[in-house]
């Protein structure tokens, strides 16, 4: 599908995104009505009435293939008249609102996210419980951005609930949380996207790999250790961590607790062990020695024919013998994954996959809606995937929603992807005082995360004002090389550029600190 209009090129991502939620297939062609030769036809109209401070959108769309059918939305919205990007705002959420109002009816698909089409909606209902109360946050999700009830409901109880686990969530400016990138695995999912080379494979020595995360560890607790940072949390992810051997693991952890700064003060440390195929008991040896407290084991489905088109060499038994191994040998906060909508799973097999998490019951698990990433193999060949339809899709989610509710786990952080299934969303359960602080603190950006290792991204965030409630003035990401062969060869000018970085973000602070002394 292609969409015809001159004159709102600056909301182009905004259009693009909006007509996705209906069309998977969509393209923006900036031409006059009469010239264009497409099937959906978009016209836009942006009135400003400067005495009333009001911006008012109106969007008609046709389908050139129901000549007699056409569909109108007219939206306004108050806009600030001194204030250029309240303006701009104001003109922004009346274009989405007519034009999701008018595909809504075109099509009589109900979007329960409404104008919402960012990865991270709890960013916005932090913002709003800043300036709002509870009832005020709920009316102007609803009003403003179309959100459904059950989804201004989850939103809010999502976004509360992360204050009582963190309630320093806006106050960690002293501290960063460090993201560990180990880019192996037994085997590439064919749904992955991240940072995964099989680990028998050549893309890169895993030991000049490690010998270069040894460094970037060592350099980057130094710069820790001399801004007076602390660090919240630590989260080893990849890949597959526990895709390197015990010894290989143990080695990191002497070389972490040596440079880190204050590793006593860490809040939380989780290793994703997330392959069941890679955990061995001396692995788990490791982690209980050097104090991990939080581990993934996850299955994504209970189905052996899923997991073996997925590209997962694991067996369903040897995920269910891994989980009892590290719990038999006193690991007692696992988090699990499952993943709604993998290629030929249904209800039937989301049920099946709930019993058998109902016999383990993780402290945490994190059910996620597949989404269709575009470097992954299953995108590349989608046509070789059969997954289920939009509406069944809601159906599962809605399943697994009354399954935790059901069995006490409690929602505590939610984000979602370009092309997921049904435009639904991936939420993290967890019984009460078994959430996971990295996640929140990854999910909300409201702290630098330092990434170090291979494919790791760095979130900075400069200076914020006086209010260390307010949003930060700038968030600059920082990627390491995905490939590890390309690491191998260019960590240490990464960690320049990463450390020069991160001294321009921190030197208000070290200077607001010297000051005070």
């Amino acid at each position: 599908m292609e969409v015809s209009r001159t004159g709102f090129e600056e909301l182009t991502t905004e259009i693009l995104h909006i007509h996705r939620l209906f069309f998977e297939e969509t393209e923006i062609s900036y031409t006059s009505i009469e010239e264009a030769d497409l099937r959906i036809k978009l016209e836009l109209e942006v009135l400003e009435n400067e005495d009333e401070g009001l911006a008012r959108a109106s969007a008609l769309v046709r389908d050139t293939e129901l000549p007699d059918e056409e569909w109108t939305a007219v939206n306004e919205r108050m806009m600030g008249l001194n204030d250029l990007a309240g303006r701009k705002t104001a003109i922004r959420r009346a274009v989405c609102t007519s034009l999701l109002q008018a595909l809504q009816q075109m099509t009589g698909l109900t979007q329960p996210w409404g104008i919402l089409t960012g990865v991270r909606p709890t960013k916005l209902m932090h913002n709003l419980l800043q300036k709002h109360d509870r009832e005020t946050c709920l009316q102007l999700l609803k009003e403003q951005h179309l959100v459904s009830d059950e989804k201004a409901d989850l939103l809010v109880e999502v976004a509360e609930r992360q204050l009582k686990v963190i309630p320093d969530l806006f106050h960690l400016d002293r501290e960063v949380s460090v993201y560990i990138g180990i880019p192996f695995c037994p085997t590439k999912c064919a749904y992955c996207t991240f940072p995964a080379y099989d680990i028998r494979g050549n893309n890169g020595s895993v030991h000049s790999f490690l010998h270069g995360l040894h460094e970037e560890m060592r350099l980057m607790g130094k710069w820790m250790k001399e801004a007076g940072l602390r660090i919240t949390t630590i989260y080893w992810g990849g890949g597959t961590p526990t895709s390197i051997t015990a010894e290989e693991m143990d080695a990191l952890f002497v070389t972490m607790h040596e440079s880190f700064p204050d590793m006593s003060a860490v809040r939380e440390l989780t290793v994703e062990a997330g392959r069941p195929d890679t955990i061995t008991p001396d692995k788990i040896e490791v982690m209980k020695k050097w104090n991990v407290d939080r581990i993934s084991i996850n299955p994504q489905s209970f189905t052996q024919e899923t997991l073996d088109a997925i590209g997962r060499h694991h067996t369903v038994e040897e995920t269910i013998e891994k989980f009892k191994l590290a719990r038999d040998m006193g690991l007692d906060n696992i988090n699990m994954d499952l993943i709604i909508g993998l290629p030929n799973e249904g209800m039937k097999e989301l049920e099946h996959s709930l019993v058998e998490t109902e016999k383990l019951l993780p402290e945490s698990l994190t059910v996620h809606t597949l989404s269709f990433k575009r470097a992954s193999r299953m995108t590349k060949n989608r046509e070789q995937y059969e997954v289920a339809e939009r509406d069944e899709v809601a159906e599962m989610m809605e399943r697994a929603i009354e399954w935790t509710t059901q069995h006490e786990y409690v929602p505590y952080y939610l984000y979602r992807q370009k092309n997921i299934l049904g435009n639904l969303e991936n939420v993290g359960y967890a019984f009460e005082g078994r959430e996971s602080l990295y996640n929140i603190l990854m999910m909300e950006e409201r702290q630098t995360i330092i990434g170090l290792g291979c494919g790791a991204v760095s979130k900075i965030l400069f200076a914020r004002g006086e209010e260390q409630s307010e949003v930060p003035q700038r968030i600059e990401r920082f990627p390491n090389p995905k490939e590890p062969s390309v690491y191998n060869q260019a960590y240490l000018e990464y960690i320049e550029k990463k450390i020069k970085l991160l001294d321009e973000a921190y030197q208000p602070l070290r200077e607001k600190l010297t000051s005070s002394q």
